[in-house]
């Protein structure tokens, strides 16, 4: 299959690790920056292969090329518009989190691609996480019984000297803040485990030591499900001096089970009623990983290929992005409200917190 990214900044070089590890043709790499082109390239020992196409215009790429598949790692902001303007080529898109930035987009995004039959992920790729990956498979073999409560920590740092890396970085039109960016992940976990389907959410967000930034460095919110179930959220970008921990919690009747780990990586506790043999494997259990991204992209582009050719749904779907996007978008708006925000979220769009700190 041919493949072109599009964005070559932080994250571009866990798509093309996964582009090589896959057996991707890469056509063609895209970004307004020449250099980041150049830089990315050279990482993977790239740079002398003259058959991969440099572009600084995306839209001229994708009109000169047959391509199957193009990821989309951009700034956030422009995520929609890319991936809206793939899908009308009919290409299918793997869209780097948050997968949009307004519920609109999103319901676009999906709309568009559902007429065109083209195939759209949205790179929650801590869904592959062994760990992650041995907790839905005891939920969904109803080991937790009746689940009570689940909660994410993400408990990182971001200091200045990130955000002026790049520009875009805590503005609300093109990124958000710790809850959107680096908090999204798990948001989308925490919400995947608990049953997806949410009645109201209540969040308070503050900012607090980032007084350059538009946006929030730090978020909590208590989310109540239509399973009777509950959770919480907390996110942070202000924990000193550097990243802590992300860690999911899931509470049932008969099992409690912590992910922890600077990622979702590690298995901290696994307590079942039914214990077998083969929990004694899971207690302990840790992925290791070369940064907060963890291993996921590889996996996930395994998934969206497989999903291309078997004409399936991919395992991370458009849906899936809009759902963790709507929970950040909903503890948004209850604390631009300061009251509960009840869901389905009908339009909200990251722009509407302009002036909130």
């Amino acid at each position: 299959m041919k493949y072109a990214l599009i964005g070559c900044g932080r994250i571009a070089t866990n798509h093309i690790k996964a582009v090589l590890n896959n057996g991707l043709e890469l056509i063609a790499v895209c970004d307004i920056e020449p250099n980041h082109i150049e830089s990315l390239l050279s990482k993977h020992d790239l740079n002398d292969k003259s058959c991969i196409k440099r572009y600084t215009d995306y839209k001229k790429m994708i009109v000169e090329n047959e391509l199957d598949i193009v990821g989309v790692a951009t700034e956030s902001g422009l995520h929609a518009e890319i991936a809206l303007y793939c899908i009308e080529y009919g290409i299918h898109v793997v869209i780097e989190k948050p997968m949009a930035m307004s519920i609109n987009d999103a319901d676009e995004i999906i709309r568009r691609s559902n007429e065109k039959s083209v195939k759209v992920s949205a790179c929650h790729q801590n869904r592959f996480n062994l760990a992650i990956q041995e907790m839905r498979k005891a939920l969904e073999l109803g080991r937790f019984g009746k689940m009570s409560h689940g909660s994410i920590h993400v408990r990182w740092n971001r200091n200045e000297s990130y955000y002026t890396q790049a520009p875009w970085r805590g503005t609300w039109a093109q990124d958000g803040g710790a809850l959107m960016n680096q908090c999204i992940h798990g948001i989308d976990l925490l919400r995947w485990m608990m049953g997806d389907e949410i009645e109201e959410i209540y969040g308070a967000t503050r900012q607090q030591f980032h007084s350059y930034l538009e946006t929030e460095d730090v978020g909590m919110a208590v989310l109540k499900f239509k399973n009777g179930s509950i959770a919480t959220i907390e996110g942070s970008t202000n924990v000193y001096p550097k990243n802590l921990e992300e860690t999911l919690y899931l509470f049932g009747e008969n099992g409690t089970v912590k992910i922890g780990g600077t990622s979702t990586n590690n298995i901290d506790v696994w307590d079942f009623d039914d214990e077998t043999e083969d929990d004694k494997s899971k207690k302990g259990l840790e992925e290791s990983t070369s940064n907060v991204y963890g291993n996921g992209h590889t996996s996930l582009y395994a998934d969206m290929i497989e999903a291309i050719k078997n004409d399936r749904a991919p395992y991370v779907d458009a849906y899936a992005g809009k759902n963790a996007l709507e929970v950040v978008l909903a503890i948004y708006k209850s604390q631009k409200e300061g009251k509960p925000v009840k869901l389905p979220l009908d339009s909200f769009a990251s722009t509407d917190m302009i002036g909130e700190f």
